[in-house]
């Protein structure tokens, strides 16, 4: 989805953003989202303020919208895992790459 929507609109997205922090996800208020999104996920940082920085740049709409994403791709994976789906040849082939920067091709599929 993020792909599709990336390209969509014609944007560029550091995705290397997502595992190292201290990158520029180059997405308009891309580092409010992963700081909600670490708030959320992982307890880190201050979610009050991630969730008012959100709601800052995107409105209040836009906060509802991020938190029914950061759920709904958390609803997924959690099924995905809890099935045993793993990652696809093809899809392991065509991300190579990505999943290297992010670290993910350490995990066996």
């Amino acid at each position: 989805m993020l792909r599709w929507s990336i390209e969509e609109s014609n944007r560029t997205v550091e995705m290397r953003a997502l595992a190292d922090r201290s990158l520029d996800p180059v997405l308009p208020g891309g580092s409010a989202l992963l700081d909600l999104v670490d708030a959320v996920l992982l307890g880190a940082g201050d979610g009050d303020a991630a969730r008012s920085a959100v709601s800052e740049r995107f409105g209040s709409g836009g906060l509802v919208r991020a938190a029914g994403v950061i759920g709904n791709f958390e609803m997924m994976n959690r099924l995905a895992d809890g099935v045993g789906v793993p990652i696809g040849p093809s899809t392991l082939k065509t991300e190579a790459k990505l999943l290297a920067s992010l670290g993910l091709d350490r995990i066996a599929h």
